[in-house]
């Protein structure tokens, strides 16, 4: 098994970061504590929200001394969550965190920026990542030209990435990020999207630059809740030759045979909450899969068909990757396992970042414990590797239920 030799990295956007000084007050508050009980090299795995990044690009010197800060702190950055564009922890979130979409020359301008400002960032030959939204949400509205517009701005993202590493020698790659209930949801369309890609680029130079520049970032919690083998759907990118970028270490809620637990369902609405988006996914017993936009406490409680009659739910909340279970409600941490193990196989080494960014609004007051809960998922999410690594039959350290 081999991995990536750099730090591992946690998501920032489980804390604010609306501003740069707002930035720099979680690194200081969450991250520096974090790394100090992790007790190991740590990357922050850094969120910069076109606020962030507008100051820092209108203000010319406040890159410089944002990432000389980061120096000070023994802190490196090798990826940006690109992902939310706005405010990832106003009231409400939802269907928000999609938008702009990629047809859209705001999502198009925004990356650019970001790849300049990792560029600023990247340690001498340390190649960067910036995980994206998967091009769009299938419950909003698309025009009939969506996905040739799509190309079209990736096109030009690919360009522009690979004439930043013409002039600064930092290698920085696009890693579009499939969710439920988005454009790019199952691994069997990111590989169809990946397929139309490559058919609209007839020039062989630039059919290499997309090739190195534009691959995909792996969020387990995401393909666990499609219900998908996470193996399979690892060897299938890589045999379609789609690079992984980035692996989110992402674990998501289960409830087995949910008619007949009504305590995990009692459980499970404790979780709904009104910030982020809970698409759930349920499979019968036949391997027919049916979808609910967003859990609600009417779901959890009082379950309708074909959801009341499925064998299992999965719900995309972002649960502590070091949990087998939360109280009555299992996780897809096995996944997780799965995953990593398939990762270790590849000929490369994608970056590795855990991100659980739904501290904040998980039951029982679990933010006020964000520093030990984040050191306890890095801590837990190392010793799976190093057991991996090693081939080792023992069963995974560090692993907790709540």
């Amino acid at each position: 098994m081999t991995y990536s030799t750099l730090p591992l990295s946690y998501c920032t956007n489980v804390h604010p970061g609306r501003t740069v000084a707002e930035v720099d007050h979680g690194l200081d508050q969450y991250t520096l504590p974090v790394s100090k009980h992790y007790g190991q090299p740590l990357a922050a795995g850094l969120w910069l929200a076109n606020s962030v990044v507008r100051e820092m690009l209108e203000v010319p010197e406040l890159l410089p001394k944002f990432v000389e800060r980061l120096r000070q702190r023994n802190l490196t950055c090798y990826t940006l969550n690109t992902f939310p564009f706005g405010d990832f922890h106003s009231e409400r979130v939802k269907e928000n965190v999609y938008i702009p979409d990629w047809t859209e020359q705001r999502r198009l301008q925004y990356t650019c920026d970001c790849a300049r400002i990792l560029a600023e960032m990247l340690p001498h030959d340390t190649e960067g990542s910036l995980s994206t939204v998967p091009l769009g949400f299938k419950e909003l509205p698309h025009a009939g030209d969506f996905i040739e517009q799509t190309i079209v701005n990736l096109l030009e993202l690919a360009t522009r990435l690979d004439r930043i590493y013409q002039e600064t020698g930092k290698r920085i790659r696009l890693a579009i990020e499939p969710e439920p209930l988005c454009i790019l949801e199952t691994t069997a369309e990111t590989l169809s999207f990946f397929d139309q890609l490559n058919q609209r680029v007839a020039e062989r130079h630039l059919r290499d630059v997309v090739h190195e520049y534009i691959g995909v970032c792996y969020d387990v919690c995401h393909q666990s809740v499609e219900f998908e083998d996470v193996t399979e759907s690892i060897e299938s990118l890589c045999r379609a030759g789609i690079r992984i970028n980035k692996i989110h270490i992402t674990c998501a809620l289960q409830i087995d045979n949910p008619a007949e637990n009504e305590e995990a369902r009692n459980a499970l609405a404790r979780y709904v909450e009104p910030r982020y988006l809970h698409q759930t996914i349920a499979r019968m017993t036949s391997g027919e899969i049916h979808r609910f936009l967003d859990l609600d406490r009417d779901f959890a409680l009082s379950p309708q068909p074909p959801f009341r009659d499925a064998e299992t739910w999965r719900i995309h909340f972002h649960v502590p990757v070091n949990a087998e279970s939360l109280g009555p409600l299992q996780t897809t941490r096995a996944d997780l396992r799965r995953a990593l193990k398939a990762v270790g196989k590849l000929d490369y080494a994608p970056h590795l970042e855990v991100e659980t960014y739904t501290w904040e609004v998980l039951p029982d007051g679990a933010a006020a414990k964000l520093v030990d809960g984040l050191t306890a998922e890095l801590t837990a999410t190392r010793s799976l590797l190093e057991d991996l690594q090693s081939d080792s039959p023992t069963t995974d350290r560090n692993v907790t239920t709540a």
